[in-house]
């Protein structure tokens, strides 16, 4: 079993800087009524991001061998948190959109479904504290923002 690593160092007020294994920092933030400096993201937020993120990687992966070619590929993602503290995620919906023509439904559905079941890490340990849906567009080329 892999051991990681990282470490967070407050910069000031609620304002810190984290970096793990791989030496890239990243900032967090908070609101300046909680003493931040409202100037970077917020912890929990990056829940959301690295959701994507890994998820985004696998399905691009899957279907970059499938040789899909996308024109574009977003991943929207909501969350539903809780009104009491500690307030948590208690829903999360993934909604992939991918950009191009003649894109397979079938090779979409199966990289979007191997991300989920097999690949994507973030998405295993969510699914063990919240409720994890996801869907899926696929849109022309034109309609890109």
């Amino acid at each position: 079993m892999a051991k990681k690593k990282a470490i967070v160092k407050q910069v000031e007020g609620i304002t810190f800087v984290g970096r793990t294994d791989t030496r890239h920092w990243i900032v967090m933030d908070g609101p300046e009524q909680f003493h931040g400096s409202d100037s970077a993201i917020r912890p929990k937020e990056l829940i959301l991001v690295s959701l994507g993120g890994c998820t985004g990687s696998d399905v691009a992966s899957i279907l970059e061998k499938k040789r899909v070619r996308l024109d574009g590929f977003e991943i929207h993602i909501t969350a539903e948190e809780t009104d009491e503290h500690p307030k948590v995620y208690s829903s999360i919906h993934i909604e992939y959109v991918f950009y191009g023509d003649n894109i397979s439904v079938k090779a979409v559905e199966r990289a979007i479904e191997l991300s989920q079941t097999k690949y994507c890490g973030v998405s295993a340990m969510l699914q063990k504290a919240v409720t994890l849906t996801h869907s899926y567009r696929i849109e022309s080329s034109k309609t890109m923002e």
